[in-house]
């Protein structure tokens, strides 16, 4: 059974393609429970504004939407208007709105206006389109007359994503008050100096930028030269879905299929960002322009998201096979697509980061705990860039317990965190295969292309020592969530700005396998049972952070550039930790031993030219001969990374290629290690440094070594300490601590404040 839509319809209307509907709530009322397996509802062209989310039921099960052939169609949460402007003053204009009409964001014309906003919308800005270190001043707060409603957005204290905050109003002193913070499960403030404040009407004062009096229902803007307006299309967004699919485990919503729809003018959902996930940095706000939760074998098929400004795509609690293919996501406010489980589903579960269990509290059964959670889903051939625009704490791509979750061949790029996101153990079995994900964490900081925590039960046990439960009867701890393995084959990763592919705290039972990283490297932090083979890290090496003793790792028939980047993990490391190639350029075959020195094992490898065949056009095949074929590695294609279906791959973008010219990292500040009270220190140097020790930027002091019966050790002082304050003294750098300490009177009692366990710890001594 077909029934057709149309924008020129009438809902009265028969349904036929000569009498069609008007819009889609009326063809899915007629449709709904209907005997006919094939019930299809094919949309004419034209704009379809939602008053409210379409909600598809059980009994809308088998229902296919789809746009007619050759036809454009868009899905929109957006309120048209009619304005009657009338100049204000300094070139803004104003007019009445309906009572009720209420938006966060304007488009005219169909392009996207900023709110008033300070500093000014800047496209070319590195963080929020602009940002200013005095939006908070009390010169700049005292010009506002009420600044009630609007917005304060931050990038997080140590750069793990961002905050923001509404205004409620001014206190008695003058000063601003408001609520939120709320948006990432690790809070400790705001960076001063990288803010913006919005929807304050005193900061209406550039071309493009509104605002909205809801109280006197005003809308003010101050149009671009050139515009006419009173010709313009103006519209507002208030809808935060656009279509809901509602269903349960027990009684789910099935094949139901989506296609050739454009989706947009979604509200934005940053102060609806609330629930914290496990242990992780993040938080979600469970729906999306799309959300999907109790499905059977759906599918969202050859769509457009465009400028929604939440998420797009939200896979949420039960869902068995749901399907996201050759789609296209861009300019999101948040997240592309979303699987995330519920709480419920997880056995023992904790929520923030520093919550910790005993092993006697925890459930020792592995898997989850009930079938609440998105499992055999797929998100294939498909194009996502520019997710992220307003929560930065976001992902194209996000897991969370969640099991056996498929993204292919997928372009993933420009992005301000990570392109994919796995956050937690819960419970494995995805597979991230023949993706190309570049120029990611561009607003943030400690991340990769691809990132994964795994801060399951098993992790941070108050009464079990990780570090060698492997000769114990708790050697399968880690397993526990994390039950089957998550394989990375065949990516191509580049991240300009952190690790190519960071595997952080925790993360455990992965298969990282034929990949090619093209410049940050690839990270290991502890974690269990990680099998990293086949793998080509370009101008760069295995990045070693804090492994726990007996891991279970494998690292063989790699080729790397460098030296591993190791932070203070002594070797030897597991056995099979061998077979690698130190690529040199020109170089004769010999044994690898900066590479056996590092590891304390790598018998076998070699330092060697890999006899790449074509690397400067991106082509890393190794050629007949080659010395890393005779240690097992095996050549992977190198023109199957990204999105294959041909219309996307036109649009496509691919990463920038290594030049051939290596570039060696360097420091900007004094490397060395001294000794000091017996203890060996340095400045805290580099990417890798600041996140083994969890801290957000270059400074402090950090404390290498420590041998138990040195005066360091006496003071409390352990490895991986920074030292940040010394009494009332900043300690940004061993030049620091070293002038302070000379000030500090022998005996006297002191405080100062040492950085461990990625938080800030006040600490009493006495000077030595």
């Amino acid at each position: 059974m077909e029934i057709f839509v149309s924008s020129t319809g009438n809902d009265a209307s028969s349904g036929s393609k000569s009498q069609p509907l008007k819009t889609l709530e009326a063809a899915v009322l007629r449709l709904r429970g209907h005997s006919d397996e094939n019930r299809v509802i094919t949309v004419e062209s034209g704009t379809y504004r939602l008053a409210k989310p379409l909600v598809l039921e059980p009994a809308d099960s088998g229902l296919q939407i789809r746009a007619a052939k050759g036809a454009t169609v868009s899905v929109s949460g957006a309120t048209a208007i009619h304005p009657s402007w009338q100049p204000y003053r300094d070139g803004i204009f104003q007019t009445t709105v309906p009572v009720g009409f209420k938006t966060d964001q304007l488009f005219v014309n169909g392009v996207w206006q900023p709110l008033a906003r300070y500093p000014n919308y800047d496209p070319k800005a590195k963080f929020f389109d602009g940002v200013a270190a005095d939006c908070l001043s009390p010169a700049r707060i005292k010009s506002w007359s009420d600044p009630t409603g609007g917005y304060i957005h931050a990038l997080h204290a140590y750069e793990w994503g961002d905050v923001h905050y509404q205004i409620t109003g001014k206190d008695a002193k003058g000063g601003l008050t408001y609520e939120g913070g709320w948006q990432n499960n690790r809070q400790v403030g705001f960076k001063k100096d990288v803010m913006f404040v919005e929807g304050i009407f005193e900061e209406l004062d550039s071309p493009g930028e509104w605002f909205l009096n809801s109280s006197t229902h005003t809308l003010y803007y101050y149009p671009p030269k050139g515009l006419d307006l009173q010709s313009a299309e103006i519209e507002g967004v208030s809808l935060s879905n656009l279509v809901k699919l509602e269903g349960s485990e027990a009684q789910p919503v099935k094949d139901v299929s989506i296609e050739g729809i454009t989706f947009r003018r979604v509200a934005r959902t940053f102060m609806q960002n609330k629930e914290p996930l496990l242990r992780s940095d993040w938080t979600i706000y469970r729906g999306g322009a799309i959300h999907a939760d109790g499905t059977e074998n759906c599918i969202i098929q050859d769509c457009f998201f465009d400028e929604v400004g939440g998420n797009a795509v939200f896979v949420s609690n039960f869902n068995r096979h749901f399907k996201v293919s050759k789609c296209r996501i861009e300019n999101a406010g948040a997240n592309g697509v979303s699987f995330v489980g519920s709480p419920k589903a997880v056995r023992s579960p904790l929520f923030e980061y520093d919550q910790r269990h005993k092993l006697s509290e925890i459930d020792l059964k592995s898997g989850p705990l009930t079938n609440d959670y998105p499992s055999d889903c797929l998100v294939d051939n498909c194009l996502i860039t520019r997710t992220g625009r307003i929560e930065k704490q976001s992902a194209p791509i996000e897991i969370a317990m969640s099991r056996r979750i498929t993204v292919r061949h997928c372009s993933i790029y420009d992005v301000p965190r990570a392109g994919i996101n796995i956050g937690d153990g819960c419970w494995g079995g995805h597979l991230i295969e023949g993706c190309d994900v570049f120029d990611t964490v561009k607003e943030t900081g400690d991340h990769g292309s691809f990132n994964s925590w795994g801060r399951d039960r098993y992790w941070r046990l108050e009464d079990v020592d990780l570090n060698h439960i492997a000769d114990t009867d708790h050697s399968k701890l880690p397993l526990l969530d994390a039950f089957e393995p998550n394989t990375l084959l065949n990516n191509r990763w580049r991240c300009d700005h952190g690790w190519d592919v960071d595997l952080d705290d925790g993360s455990s039972n992965y298969r990282i396998i034929g990949n090619l990283c093209l410049h940050g490297g690839l990270k290991l932090r502890e974690g269990f049972y990680r099998v990293c083979e086949n793998n080509i890290i370009v101008d760069n090496s295995f990045h070693i952070h804090v492994w726990f003793n007996k891991s279970q790792d494998v690292l063989s028939k790699n080729i790397v550039f460098t030296p591993y980047q190791i932070i203070q993990v002594p070797p030897p490391f597991d056995e099979r930790v061998d077979n690698n190639l130190l690529h040199t350029e020109r170089a004769s075959k010999a044994p690898a031993t900066a590479l056996q020195k590092q590891s304390g094992r790598d018998v076998h490898s070699v330092l060697a030219d890999a006899m790449f065949v074509d690397p400067l056009h991106g082509n890393y095949q190794v050629k007949p001969g080659s010395p890393a074929l005779t240690l097992g590695f095996r050549n992977f294609r190198m023109d199957q990374f990204g999105v294959l279906d041909p219309k996307l791959r036109a649009r496509a973008k691919t990463p920038v290629l290594p030049s051939g010219i290596r570039e060696l990292a360097s420091f900007e500040r004094d490397n060395e290690t001294v000794d000091w009270l017996g203890a060996k220190i340095k400045n805290l140097n580099g990417l890798g440094e600041q996140s083994a020790v969890g801290l957000g930027s270059e400074t402090g002091v950090l404390i290498v070594e420590v041998p138990a019966h040195s005066i360091a050790a006496k003071l409390g002082l352990h490895p991986l300490d920074v030292i940040l304050k010394v009494g009332i003294f900043p300690i940004s750098s061993r030049a620091d601590l070293t002038s302070t300490w000379k000030n500090l009177s022998i005996g006297n009692h002191e405080k100062w404040i040492i950085w461990r366990g990625q938080r800030e710890n006040l600490m009493s001594f006495q000077v030595p």
